[in-house]
């Protein structure tokens, strides 16, 4: 059982007739500490089955959470969900290199599927996993959670307003201090699970940042990556990985993201006639938001903690009232090029140019 799990001590409340039910694959810390407490202030969305290779842990959650006994299936057993009616859709919430196969096994069992973010570690598996959906007839969503932010919601409707003028700058940075791990013992320190390391696990928000703040794709890119000698914690991974961006509009980004130095989390827009600040950005909770320069101003747009009943609600409504989704399949197939063209260009040491779908020129 992961670290401070708070289980709840009484039963969820009666379902509506028209809630979407998940099946939640993956009972790790964020599963269990940030999306499925949320359940309980949703509208419309609910926990309908368990999917976990611990049945001591699959026992004790799904009590707390009156999880059905035959609602609870091993990995071996996943198969067998496609019969259960109970289940309509999907949650995958385990490391990212299991994303691919097991977003396809939900779709061959004829279920719907939210996948945890980044969607995959390669766009050519984002693209097998867009195509079983389609073939299965099926909505794919992307849990991009600050989508659904009061903050970064409202930050949106600012940048698009004009708020801080015409944008020149975008920088963005999220980082913290990994403790002593190494792959055997941490999955975000594998390579086969985690890919390259902080930018897909923590820079994956920044970079989404600068694409939601804008509101353009990048017609280039250069970065550096590093990672240091000796340390088992990145002996598969990198410790920084930092880039910069040129926009059609003329529009630069930088941004960083580290597993080795102090935290933080951050996203500036810099304009013609003011500047966005938020810091915290993209966090749990604790958001902070002010414009400086013209019409300087604090912002408290709203509860961030609503931004987990806020995507799950969302999804519900693609598939109960086949509502465009906001998210979908195909924006983490567009931030996987990216990632792509990120590591690219620190590899070779020169600028990648990209066409506007991300793809390297």
């Amino acid at each position: 059982m992961p670290d401070d799990v708070k289980l709840p001590s009484s039963p969820p409340r009666p379902k509506r007739p028209d809630s979407v039910g998940y099946a939640i694959v993956g009972l790790g810390g964020y599963s269990l500490n940030q999306m499925m407490p949320r359940f309980a202030q949703t509208q419309r969305s609910h926990i309908a089955a368990l999917v976990s290779g611990n049945p001591d842990k699959m026992k004790v959650v799904g009590d707390a959470y009156n999880v059905p006994a035959d609602a609870r299936y091993s990995y071996d057993e996943f198969a067998r969900i496609a019969a259960d009616r109970r289940i309509d859709a999907v949650y995958v919430a385990l490391p990212t290199g299991q994303h691919a196969e097991w977003v396809i096994r939900a779709f061959a069992a004829g279920k719907h599927v939210l996948c945890e973010k980044p969607m995959a570690l390669s766009s050519a598996d984002c693209m097998r996993m867009i195509a079983a959906g389609r073939r299965a007839n099926k909505k794919l969503m992307i849990a991009y959670r600050s989508h659904f932010e009061p903050y970064n919601v409202e930050a949106i409707k600012l940048m698009k307003a004009g708020a801080v003028g015409k944008i020149r700058l975008v920088r963005t940075e999220q980082s913290y201090r990994m403790g002593p791990t190494g792959s055997g013992e941490n999955w975000r320190a594998s390579r086969a699970l985690a890919g390259g390391g902080p930018l897909e696990d923590y820079g994956i928000y920044g970079l989404q940042s600068a694409l939601y703040l804008t509101g353009e794709m990048p017609e280039s890119i250069s970065a550096t990556a590093f990672r240091p000698a000796g340390d088992p914690r990145f002996a598969e991974i990198f410790a920084h990985v930092a880039s910069q961006w040129r926009f059609p509009s003329g529009a630069v980004a930088h941004l960083a993201t580290s597993y080795d130095s102090a935290g933080t989390n951050f996203a500036h827009v810099r304009g013609t006639t003011g500047v966005l600040i938020m810091d915290p950005a993209t966090g749990y909770s604790g958001q902070k938001m002010r414009i400086e320069g013209r019409n300087a101003r604090e912002l408290t747009p709203g509860d961030p903690g609503g931004q987990f009943a806020g995507q799950l609600d969302h999804f519900a409504d693609a598939v109960r009232d086949n509502a465009a989704i906001r998210t979908p399949g195909e924006m983490g197939l567009r931030d996987l090029r990216l990632i792509e063209a990120i590591y690219a260009a620190a590899a070779a040491g020169k600028t990648v140019m990209l066409a506007p779908d991300g793809t390297m020129r």
